[in-house]
């Protein structure tokens, strides 16, 4: 078992999550890479000496816990937890399907609740440990496009906040970092190929951010940071 920090990325991908594994990796941690898909994985593990892939689905518990027994198995017990996983689903309230609106809750929120379940109890126990959120402006505000996210992601929220204040005093930083605006990714580029960099927050920013929080000393913790390119409208 190897005796370096263990990190787990909930939500790898090509963005946030990517570049939240490659910081801490940099870093010296042991990096688990959480994200439905193996293939979605396997360039990081590729990439990363200190990666190892864990494929799970956040919203199916009995593999959410299957994992994370694997990860303290094989890494040891989780440091730090980044969960960035996210459910994308948008549109009125009349476009918009049981099915869909529930996948969104499920991702957003219950796969939060499911995954700090599995490592705040040690966290606690040990009397330190870090886990951060991927949040999105559409917690703080519904749009009528956003009727499944927002909702979503406003319980998300609400959860990190309650885990913040309960395991704040047993030593567990707990922060959610609000992203507001397009992330600069293949897919956004593509989708929007005439806007500057400028409007585009880069994911290796973002990640820095993160790492920065996870530093923190506690007289002094953050619990909410937003995250936007100075063009952003707020």
């Amino acid at each position: 078992m190897a005796t370096q920090p263990v990190c787990a990325v909930v939500g790898v991908g090509p963005g946030i999550g990517g570049a939240l594994a490659r910081k801490w990796a940099s870093e010296g941690f042991q990096v688990a890479l959480i994200s439905r898909s193996e293939s979605t994985l396997a360039p990081l593990v590729e990439e990363l000496d200190n990666a190892t892939a864990y494929p799970c689905d956040v919203t199916d518990a009995n593999a959410v816990k299957e994992t994370f027994a694997n990860i303290a198995r094989d890494l040891g017990p989780v440091d730090t937890l980044l969960y960035n996983a996210g459910s994308g689903v948008f549109g009125g309230y009349k476009d918009i399907d049981l099915d869909a609106f529930e996948l969104s809750w499920k991702v957003n929120t219950r796969g939060l609740f499911l995954v700090a379940r599995e490592v705040a109890p040690q966290m606690a126990e040990r009397g330190c440990g870090i886990i951060g959120v991927t949040g999105a402006t559409a917690s703080l505000r519904g749009k009528p496009f956003t009727t499944a996210f927002a909702s979503s992601k406003a319980a998300q929220r609400s959860l990190a906040q309650s885990l913040a204040r309960e395991l704040g005093p047993q030593g567990v930083h707990v922060f959610y970092a609000i992203i507001d605006g397009m992330v600069d990714l293949p897919r956004t580029r593509k989708q929007m190929p005439d806007k500057p960099d400028e409007v585009f927050l880069n994911p290796n920013d973002i990640a820095s951010a993160y790492w920065s929080l996870s530093l923190q000393p506690r007289s002094t913790w953050t619990f909410e940071l937003d995250l936007r390119p100075h063009c952003e409208s707020w």
